[in-house]
């Protein structure tokens, strides 16, 4: 078998969906079905518009939030709270026990901390001068 090392700063949508494909595959042999599925949930104003947002997914019990990000006009008013509130609340009616975030923002950790995440690890200097946190949190009905 001739093989050949590629790197690229410009790999082709259908490229990395197959290199998901293929992990997530082997991942569900070796530890059983992921059941991984998108989740997010969205805040518009008046038009429609998105002014804040929530993106991730649940899977093997998990709730995992990448992205989560509110416009600045409306940071303080719990909108982050809110939002994850109804994230998690999806992910237990999906059958999540758990869930995890990060950051590297120590405004956005205190929130977390706030809504009952704790931390769990640390990253320094990711990025220079700040460190990246990991935060988990039990999921509950109460």
């Amino acid at each position: 078998m001739i093989t050949t090392l590629e790197t690229t700063a410009t790999p082709l949508p259908e490229e990395l969906a197959f290199l998901g494909e293929r992990l997530m595959a082997f991942n569900d042999g070796d530890v059983g079905a992921s059941e991984r599925k998108a989740l997010a949930v969205f805040v518009r104003d008046e038009a429609g518009a998105i002014v804040a947002g929530i993106s991730g997914y649940t899977a093997w019990g998990w709730l995992y939030v990448q992205w989560l990000w509110v416009d600045e006009r409306l940071r303080g008013r719990h909108m982050a709270g809110t939002m994850l509130d109804a994230a998690e609340k999806e992910a237990m009616a999906r059958g999540c026990q758990n869930a995890w975030i990060d950051t590297f923002n120590p405004n956005a950790a205190r929130v977390y901390r706030r809504q009952g995440y704790q931390p769990f690890g640390t990253l320094a200097d990711f990025p220079v001068g700040r460190s990246r946190v990991f935060l988990q949190e039990k999921l509950s009905a109460g």
